[in-house]
């Protein structure tokens, strides 16, 4: 596996990369894509570093697994390929924004323009094994994005971190509430959105309400 990873990750990250359980997951990780169908596609594995670069950071969304259905997973959080049915979680995702901000349900899954503007989309494991979820779980990727999520808090100012659900809630722990915006809520998945944990959050106006005080850029939502 190629650490295909955008120049300003990569410097930031590069004392990451030389730990020896970061060298055990991309052994890990290589032995997988050899030997089973897995997802993303391995030049999607960094595909949220490359779309949205370090010093570009505006917001942050926080995700656990990538999707492990055949085509569906494009290395962005809760995105799905184009052409893709959008899951569940992206469904209620979509629901939430329309009611918010009275934007049309999108036709399209694909969140990288949201990626393109600024936001982070992470999952905490970066790969899966087709139809075996969380399988890459406890293998390194944990430790690197919270390595990640750490340079986030500690370099940068006034980002908005997106924290949907207990496992999002407890990995962003660490972030620093005095330097940066953090909103949570239940995840969007219908066990938690049906239970009234997820809709009205208003989290997308909320965001760019953030950003228009801090004279940024709102999110194209």
């Amino acid at each position: 596996m190629n650490v295909q990873i955008s120049n300003s990750w990569k410097t930031e990250l590069q004392e990451e990369f030389k730990k020896v359980y970061f060298q055990k997951l991309v052994d890990f990780v290589k032995d997988e894509y050899t030997s089973s169908a897995c997802y993303p596609k391995g030049d999607e594995i960094f595909a949220a570093f490359n779309h949205c670069e370090l010093n570009q950071v505006k917001v942050v969304i926080l995700g656990q697994d990538p999707y492990h259905g055949k085509d569906q997973a494009n290395g962005l959080c809760f995105s799905v390929h184009d052409q893709i049915a959008h899951p569940p979680s992206l469904r209620n995702i979509f629901k939430e924004l329309e009611k918010d901000t009275g934007k049309a349900y999108p036709e399209s899954g694909d969140l990288t323009s949201w990626a393109d503007q600024g936001v982070l989309l992470i999952n905490a494991t970066l790969t899966v094994r087709s139809g075996e979820a969380g399988s890459h779980q406890k293998q390194g990727w944990e430790t690197f994005t919270d390595a990640v999520i750490k340079i986030l808090s500690d370099r940068n100012e006034q980002l908005v971190f997106l924290l949907w659900g207990g496992f999002a809630k407890k990995k962003g722990s660490s972030i620093d509430h005095k330097k940066h915006l953090v909103l949570t809520s239940g995840h969007p998945s219908p066990l938690s959105a049906n239970r009234g944990y997820w809709f009205g959050n208003k989290h997308f106006s909320k965001t760019n309400e953030y950003l228009k005080s801090l004279g940024k850029p709102e999110i194209q939502w």
